[in-house]
Parts: C-alpha cells; structure tokens; sequence
C-alpha cells in the first residue's frame, strides 16, 4: 500500500505520554531554554570517547543564537523538522537528502560534504550561524564546534521524548514554539492511534532485507546503541508485540533463514528494505526476496498481513516531524 500523508494540525492538542525505548548516551537529559540575550541553550551527554574505546559522556551546553540566518544540517531529522516549522537550510550532506526534504533547502544550498564526513573548508567558508548534527555525523562535533555553534540532536530515551525535545528546540530557535508544541501534540496523537492499532493485531516480527539476505529487528534493549534503537522503532515506539520474548537470544544475533519465520510464525512481518534506502544498485527488491514457497506458508502471508515500511522513513531519517507522520501511516496500513 501506498503511505497516505495527512497534515499537521493548526492548534495544539494536549501532549501524550508514549512510551518508549532506552538508547544509547546514558542518562541523557537536554533542556532548551530561551534566554534574555537572544540565545538559546541546548544541553546533552557527549560521548568523548574515541571510536574503539568504552563510551565517556560528558555533560555540554551550547548556547545557540535565535533566528539563526544560516543553518547547517548532518541530521536528516533536524532537516525535517526545521522545515516542518517554516524554516530553511542553508548545507546539508545533499547526496543525501531525500527527495521529500529537498524542499526545506534554500534554493541556493551547499553541500556541506557526507553524513560522515563534513567538507570543513566549505562549511567555513559560508560563515554558518547553527551547525545541527546527530546521528551518524555525532563524530563531526570537535571540528564544527570550532566553525559555529553546534548541537547534537541524536536519538536520546524514548522516541516521543526526543522528538519532542528536539522540536521544542527548533520552536525555540526559530521563533516558532507555537507550531512546534502542535506538530508534536499531533503526531504523538498518530503514534497512539498507531499504538492502539497494533495492540490489536497479535504478534510482529520486524525484518531487516538486504542482499537478498534477513535480518531480524530487536526491541531495544538497555544501552543499546543507535543502530539497536532504530531496529526497535517498530516494538518500542509503535507498541508491536515482539513474536518472541527475546528475538536476539532467538536468533543468536541477527540474520536469520526464511525458516525462521515459519518457526515463529508471527501474524505479522514489518519489512524495511535496505537497499531501497540505501539506493543500492541493482538490489532485488524487499518483496521479490520475500516472495518464495517458505514464507507463503506462514501466517502473516496467507492473511496479507506483510507489511512494507518507508525504507527512507525508517532506516535513514526517523525523527522528525514530517517523517514520523510517514511512520505512522505505514502502521496504520493495518487499519485498513
């Protein structure tokens, strides 16, 4: 099915409290708060540590100027979201932006390098006012801390809270709070209704296709890193009852066979196709992989229940405000 889009609404509705998953960073707390002089702070728990060492997270606040006039963008979320909220990007890794977000860059955007790796001089060049990062480009934050202010706005605690977190932020930025408090009321009022669908619809296995290979998705467990977190969107955010209680110790890690599904015989399969997201060339299809004598013996094919998420949604962007409406669309697929 094709994801229906539905837009935001105009006024704010009461927050809902949505639970959700623990991701990496520790106990990560981030606070924005406007103050007198025309700034912003936003703090969070910074991993120090090097890429082969034990995770090191040190509290830092950055105060960030509002009304920025140039905005730099590593985190595809924050493009979205910044955009959702009336505002533009001025550089973003631009091989990378999704053709849904392109209209958030300013008609004259350069491109800022990739999510790993920023092309500094040219950053430096534009003279940014923000630098937003998160993610994949976590890593970026020691040498675009020395060009502008920068913040990282990764996945922290549950999914709700940093989303909102995150927007209220941007709001403040911005100069929008109003619409941040009603774009986050509204799609946290999607993420129940989504919830409420899936409570009803037995159990679901999300998996992973890429390379004409499976790979099973987890609910994020403590501490897991970014990648667990986002493999558990589908459990922990949007409530789909995993169809075993502990899927890694299942299936030893992460790949799986064909006939692993039919062993566990979920009602449901949440399909992300990676390649699809990843533009890989000359990659069979998510739904020609799936499409073999095994898994037409299992339930959720016999009942149609297979069910094929946003790949860009899910594996690339998941955060903002534009996408997480894609997400729940993809779940409410189940309502019929």
């Amino acid at each position: 099915m094709r994801t229906s889009r539905r837009p935001l609404a105009a006024l704010a509705l009461p927050l809902a409290a949505v639970l959700g998953l623990s991701a990496c960073g520790g106990d990560a707390t981030a606070d924005a708060a406007a103050d007198e002089g025309g700034t912003v702070s936003f703090t969070w728990d910074r991993n120090t540590a090097g890429e082969d060492e034990e995770p090191a997270f040190e509290e830092t606040t950055v105060e960030v100027p509002k009304d920025p006039e140039r905005i730099v963008v590593f985190d595809l979320a924050a493009l979205d979201t910044i955009g959702a909220l009336g505002g533009e990007v001025a550089g973003a890794p631009l091989d990378s932006v999704p053709d849904y977000l392109r209209e958030h860059l300013a008609d004259d955007a350069f491109n800022a390098g990739t999510l790993f790796e920023a092309d500094v001089i040219e950053i430096e060049s534009q003279q940014p006012d923000l630098i937003v990062i998160g993610g994949r480009s976590s890593a970026l934050y020691e040498d675009l801390s020395e060009i502008a202010p920068t913040v990282d706005l990764s996945l922290r605690g549950s999914y709700t809270e940093t989303l909102e977190r995150n927007a209220t932020f941007l709001g403040e930025v911005l100069g929008t709070e109003d619409e941040a408090a009603a774009a986050v009321s509204e799609v946290q009022e999607g993420i129940e209704q989504a919830r409420a669908a899936t409570a009803d619809a037995g159990t679901g296995l999300g998996l992973m296709v890429s390379g004409g290979e499976l790979s099973a998705m987890a609910p994020a467990g403590e501490g897991t890193d970014a990648r667990g977190a986002r493999g558990g969107l589908i459990y922990d955010a949007f409530g789909v009852q995993p169809v075993v209680d502990d899927i890694e110790a299942a299936t030893h890690g992460e790949p799986v066979s064909f006939e692993f599904l039919l062993e566990t015989d979920p009602d449901y399969l949440w399909v992300v196709d990676r390649d699809a997201a990843t533009g890989e060339a000359g990659a069979q299809a998510a739904e020609a992989v799936l499409d073999n004598e095994i898994v037409r013996q299992t339930t959720a094919h016999r009942n149609d229940q297979i069910v094929y998420l946003d790949p860009v949604a899910w594996y690339v962007v998941f955060g903002g405000i534009q996408t997480t409406q894609i997400m729940i669309d993809d779940v409410l697929q189940i309502t019929g």
